[in-house]
């Protein structure tokens, strides 16, 4: 389906891909992964053919139909349904033709390819998706024009879905979606018929929705198979690996370049010290890892220890307008631990709730009594746009520490994850993950007993939502957590409350249990836990029996490291003592005792290093996997 060929992409003079392949079979669906500005977007232009190539190819079979979500949300008058329907333009056109045509045999050629494209069923599966997406028949029929842009950006995400395109490429498509519409993506992308490559850092949608990950890593991509623990695992083994041979090959040039440095003057080892030489030269050096490490994130501990509960709710309706409820009759109590998902449908409540627990919606009905001295933290998406442009990170904490040294200003900084280069940056000029550590560490930076966190993980990467997940596990206030990214939830919370209908209850299952709801889609996360466990412990029993059966060989390995340890302190003994002109002045004898001994280990050193080299070799290549 697509055939990548010694491609590299340079984007404003800097390199993303250098020369670099890979082979996407038909009907694969590949997650492709990489760090934040590694060039994944870039990398989708090159397939649809909006950028050049430096080097290289791009390679799809003819008439393959390439699709991806529009740049621009729908924004018309037409109904959404109209909209999706549209997408599918090979039935928009012959609908339009079927009005027209008068002859016969042409009208019963589109009546034959409206049948193969099952056209009749048109209507339902794009309400199908519609709804998946989280517009109910209502929405459905509703302009476009009436729905914000994060609304209108799903029905241009259900518009490709449905056209059903044989190249389906979507970039980061949960980004506009809440955990419900994440559920039903998963489930879809899994089932689609044709091929898809996927851009995305939620953790479990690679895990369930594709069978293969891509990974673009230091201008390359390659190819594995599975889904992205299987990947993460795989590619730190192999990483382990590297670095184990690199050592390993360093020990033994430098074995090797010793005999050479003691012996290439010598006629008589000339020969043997250039074919070590030779060897020296065909090794080919194995890379030292990059080191990539994502800063951490770091939230300050509250100042104030306050007791249970930190907020207790007691029959409390709120609301944007007199008389006119979003939630109502709630009650509810949040301790100084807890740990709170709150889960429901987008349009439901949450971001209400969320902003009556911070203080910045007042109940209209009942009560919420907040414990004294007690300090709330929010952090939310649109919040991004409140950061001053033309300020840089180091200005912007610098107004929450008027009076405090530069060094303790930038140290400050850097507790939010922001590298030194980047704490002079403009905020305009931060990406979108930058931006959001330094909203964080602001929201953040009086020691909060509470923060609320509503879709914190939007432009963070795989890797920086796992120092996410540390920063808020460690954290030892309470947390309350909106989010689509499941991973994120199962590793933070330990309670579910349920926004929906107008009220705020306690969920008792888990988020399994909830994407049986959402989506009828039983979990089998228990039988894929087991079946993994047995795996990794088959691969360990494995290993280990890989381990004992070269153990012998092993121990002959250090012992021969010794014995070689031993013959150069000696050989270093005896020419020190042959460096002194006394010597043979003295005990010419002992002088060409010496001498004599000195030439019998080195014949014994090179036998060993010779012997120690070959076995080795033969224990890599038993107990590699």
């Amino acid at each position: 389906m697509l055939a990548i060929n010694d491609l590299s992409l340079r984007i404003a003079g800097r390199l993303l891909l250098d020369h670099a392949s890979l082979t996407l079979p038909a009907g694969t669906k590949a997650g492709l992964v990489g760090r934040n500005g590694t060039g994944k977007t870039t990398l989708f232009r090159a397939i649809t053919g909006d950028l050049g190539s430096e080097t290289g190819s791009v390679s799809i079979p003819k008439n393959t139909r390439i699709g991806q979500v529009a740049q621009e949300a729908p924004g018309t008058e037409e109904p959404l349904i109209e909209i999706v329907l549209k997408a599918d333009v090979e039935r928009t056109a012959l609908l339009a033709e079927e009005q027209t045509a008068t002859d016969a045999n042409r009208i019963a050629e589109i009546h034959m390819r409206l049948a193969d494209i099952d056209a009749h069923s048109a209507e339902s599966r794009a309400a199908t998706i519609l709804a998946g997406l989280g517009f109910d028949d209502a929405a459905q029929r509703r302009p476009a024009s009436s729905f914000s842009g994060g609304w209108r950006m799903r029905v241009a995400l259900a518009a490709v879905l449905f056209s059903e395109p044989d190249l389906l490429l979507l970039d980061e498509p949960t980004n506009y979606l809440d955990l419900e519409g994440t559920l039903w993506l998963e489930n879809y992308v899994a089932k689609y018929p044709h091929t898809v490559l996927l851009i995305s850092h939620d953790r479990d949608l690679l895990n369930r929705a594709v069978n293969s990950i891509v990974h673009l890593d230091q201008k390359k991509l390659t190819f594995w198979r599975g889904g992205y623990d299987q990947f993460e695992r795989q590619w730190s083994e192999q990483r382990e690996l590297q670095e184990k041979g690199r050592v390993k090959q360093e020990a033994a040039r430098k074995h090797l370049q010793s005999f050479v440095d003691r012996f290439r003057a010598k006629a008589s080892k000339a020969r043997q010290a250039q074919s070590r030489i030779k060897a020296l030269e065909k090794m080919k050096p194995i890379a030292a890892l990059v080191d990539d490490t994502v800063r951490p994130f770091s939230f300050p501990e509250p100042v104030k220890t306050v007791a249970s509960p930190i907020i207790a709710i007691s029959g409390a309706d709120v609301g944007y307008a007199p008389g006119k409820p979003v939630l109502k009759k709630m009650t509810l109590r949040i301790d100084a631990d807890d740990r709170i998902a709150l889960l429901g449908a987008n349009g439901n409540g949450k971001s209400t709730f969320a902003k009556m627990l911070a203080g910045r919606l007042k109940p209209e009905n009942g009560t919420v009594t907040v414990a004294p001295g007690l300090k709330v933290a929010m952090f939310a998406q649109h919040q991004l746009d409140d950061l001053r442009p033309e300020e840089n990170a180091y200005e912007h904490v610098r107004c929450l520490m008027p009076e405090a040294p530069e060094s303790k200003v930038r140290a400050r900084v850097a507790q939010f994850g922001l590298a030194t280069e980047k704490m002079n940056t403009a905020a305009k000029d931060l990406s979108g993950g930058e931006k959001a550590r330094l909203l964080m560490g602001l929201a953040a930076f009086e020691g909060p007993n509470l923060f609320i966190l509503d879709e914190p993980t939007n432009h963070l990467d795989i890797d920086s939502r796992e120092a996410l997940v540390h920063a808020l596990n460690e954290f030892p206030g309470a947390v309350i957590l909106v989010s689509h990214d499941r991973h994120l939830l199962e590793a933070t919370v330990d309670r579910l409350w349920l926004v929906k209908d107008g009220a705020v209850h306690p969920y008792d299952g888990d988020l399994d249990d909830y994407k049986t709801l959402v989506t009828g889609v039983s979990g089998d996360r228990r039988e894929k836990r087991e079946a993994e466990k047995a795996s990794k412990a088959d691969r360990r029993r494995e290993a280990a029996a890989r381990r004992a059966a070269a153990e012998p060989l092993a121990k002959e390995i250090r012992a021969t490291e010794a014995l070689m340890d031993r013959l150069r302190k000696r050989i270093d003994t005896i020419e020190d003592e042959l460096a002194n002109p006394a010597l043979y002045e003295k005990d010419p004898i002992k002088a060409t005792r010496l001498a004599k001994e000195r030439s019998e280990l080195g014949s014994q050193l090179s036998r060993h290093e010779e012997k120690w080299l070959e076995m080795s070799t033969e224990y890599e290549e038993a107990t590699a996997e």
